[in-house]
């Protein structure tokens, strides 16, 4: 079986026209001769027509949403079109096996050309940023090839079966996502799917919905770039502890959280898909004199100011506002009259921006802290997992010979306090009574402080809010 087609340029209605269908030589064996005794079907070189004279006004830029049963010719129409665009078109399904390293190093030019190319199919996720594709369940692999389609600098990207490999809430979101990016950078998104779910988040500006035999319609449309539909299901409610420990492990940070003040949840059909917790500030952060013009006193901080610790969304609804619709919807909630957030992803997203706040700073960790980090590097361990605990603790259970790793652990010092010798202790410790603490602590005690030493090392923006510009 070979497939025919044939494109011509019609000058009267200014678009090019065909007629695709297949070719098929059929062998004569007993039970195909059967078949043509039975029915009446002629076993001579035979035409099967999908389209005939059909017409197709693409542009540069457009969204196109191919849909029909399985086996209506769609796949016929993609092939056909990626023929006459050439070298300008990317077929997903043909794109190179990515190579066997973290999924953070396999697309992107720079890493947060990676992070927003990754977050835009759903793989935004700090701990599924470095694994490989090999270790990708079946649905992320699929986002990820969409990921390398939307890099490959093309102006055409070609899709069959789109998203159908994934859940139905997930494939709206990744079909939004995708979209919107291929607007932003002016490709031309053509899909293929049986699925007709995606319509109001393709928001297609051409449709073709592909009947059996040569029926087929064609629909253009000039779409009016609505939020994501899924987004539009979400409600927010407040929340308690139980609702955040139920997404506390998707944080880079962990579950752990200090003098918390008020917790608030979205839900999508009863599931829990994003929280945001608010907590008492601390007594001194970079960025907030820049602020406000003057350091608050501490009496001051615990009635007006308030600090956002934890945003969290599940990763299968990230790419879609939530992260901004948690902190827009729920900064006004607060009797307070200051709220801050530091953040690391806020230096690579503005999410935090786009839900009303002020990027006052990007502040670079303590010298002294990097130092701490490079001395633990010189002695086996790998600065970018030290945010695992448990990593922190295998790799100490190896050591005979604590005394290397204290000595690292104590280099932190001038501006930045050391740890408090207990929850209850309300000063900080003097040098001599930090390192005395260390050394009678067990090695899951170590491995959260090093874990501790990760998190002050890192690169974090300090945003603001105030009730007055409410």
């Amino acid at each position: 079986m070979r497939a025919r087609r044939v494109r011509r340029y019609d000058k009267q209605r200014c678009c090019y026209v065909y007629d695709i269908g297949f070719s098929s030589g059929v062998e004569l064996s007993e039970r195909t001769v059967k078949v043509g005794e039975a029915f009446g079907v002629g076993l001579d070189d035979r035409r099967f027509m999908f389209y005939d004279d059909f017409e197709l006004r693409l542009r540069e830029g457009n969204v196109v949403y191919i849909t029909g049963d399985s086996g209506s010719g769609k796949s016929v129409l993609l092939d056909a079109l990626r023929v006459d665009l050439g070298d300008q078109a990317v077929v997903m399904s043909e794109l190179p096996e990515p190579p066997d390293a973290p999924i953070v190093d396999a697309v992107g030019e720079s890493f947060t050309g990676a992070l927003e190319l990754l977050s835009r199919v759903g793989l935004n996720d700090a701990y599924l940023f470095l694994r490989k594709y090999s270790e990708l369940s079946a649905g992320q692999r699929y986002r990820f090839r969409l990921a390398q389609m939307i890099d490959s600098g093309k102006k055409f990207w070609l899709c069959d079966e789109f998203c159908s490999l994934l859940d139905r809430v997930t494939a709206r979101v990744v079909a939004y996502s995708v979209q919107k990016h291929a607007r932003r950078v002016g490709a031309t998104l053509v899909v293929v799917s049986s699925h007709t779910d995606l319509l109001a988040d393709l928001q297609p500006d051409i449709r073709v919905v592909k009947g059996w035999g040569m029926d087929v319609m064609v629909s253009y449309d000039s779409p009016e770039h609505k939020g994501c539909s899924v987004a539009g299901e979400v409600v927010l409610d407040e929340a308690d502890k139980t609702d955040y420990d139920k997404l506390a492990n998707l944080h880079y940070r962990g579950g752990r959280l200090v003098f918390p003040q008020r917790f608030y949840k979205l839900t999508h059909r009863g599931e829990v898909v994003g929280v945001i917790v608010y907590r008492y500030p601390l007594v001194r952060t970079q960025g907030r004199k820049e602020a406000v013009g003057y350091w608050p006193h501490v009496d001051e901080l615990n009635r007006d100011w308030s600090l956002i610790c934890r945003v969290i969304v599940h990763p299968k609804y990230r790419g879609i506002g939530l992260g901004s619709k948690l902190i827009s919807e729920t900064l006004v909630l607060q009797d307070r009259q200051h709220v801050e957030l530091v953040a690391v992803m806020a230096l690579y997203s503005p999410f935090a921006e786009r839900a009303g706040m002020r990027l006052i700073r990007k502040t670079e960790p303590n010298t002294y802290v990097l130092s701490a980090v490079d001395a633990l590097h010189k002695v086996g361990f790998n600065p970018s997992r030290m945010a695992s605990k448990q990593y922190n603790l295998d790799k100490l259970q190896d050591y005979n010979d604590l005394q290397p790793i204290l000595d690292a652990i104590c280099l932190i010092k001038g501006s930045i306090p050391y740890r408090r010798l207990s929850r209850k202790t309300k000063s900080f410790a003097t040098k001599a009574e930090f390192r005395d603490w260390l050394v009678h602590q067990d090695l899951d005690s170590l491995a959260r402080v090093i874990q501790s030493l990760s998190v002050l090392a890192q690169s974090k923006a300090y945003l603001y809010w105030c009730r007055d510009w409410a």
